[in-house]
């Protein structure tokens, strides 16, 4: 019962509550639930298509106003080639490319994830952030690390 994985989880609980992070906090409630259920053969389909269905319905959310007609089509075209049109697809291309390094970060290093979730809910309390999600965190990680890999060997 008080397994150190349990233990985790309920420190993440307390501190999601704490944050005023749902996400955070209904996440480790549900893995909770499933630890104690013992539906623990979840576990490996969550790590493996969880991301993509996270991604799915975040997909979906934001497609909305365009399926309910709300974004017409001539809005979209003007848009997208405005200045900020022009930024947002360099941002998102950008951003889909740190996301993808922070995956690759996260599949060699699961260990880090506890430290983003931390990092989510200080952004959360101290600056009044929305954690959208830890692909983000440790493509942000990623390139943090590769400044100080790239300023040691400078001055080394």
């Amino acid at each position: 019962m008080f397994s150190v994985e349990n233990i985790g989880l309920l420190l993440l609980l307390v501190l999601g509550l704490w944050a005023r992070s749902n996400l955070v906090a209904s996440s480790a409630a549900i893995l909770l639930a499933i630890r104690f259920t013992r539906l623990t053969f979840l576990f490996p389909l969550l790590e493996q298509r969880g991301v993509e269905l996270g991604l799915l319905f975040l997909t979906l959310a934001m497609l909305v106003p365009f399926a309910m007609g709300q974004i017409s089509p001539r809005s979209i075209f003007h848009n997208l080639w405005s200045v900020p049109g022009i930024l947002a697809i360099v941002g998102g291309a950008v951003a889909t490319n740190l996301n993808g390094r922070g995956l690759n970060l996260l599949r060699d290093n699961h260990e880090l994830m506890v430290s983003l979730i931390v990092g989510s809910i200080v952004g959360i309390v101290v600056w009044g952030g929305i954690p959208v999600g830890p692909l983000m965190a440790a493509g942000v990680t990623y390139i943090l690390l590769e400044a100080i890999r790239w300023l040691w060997h400078f001055w080394s």
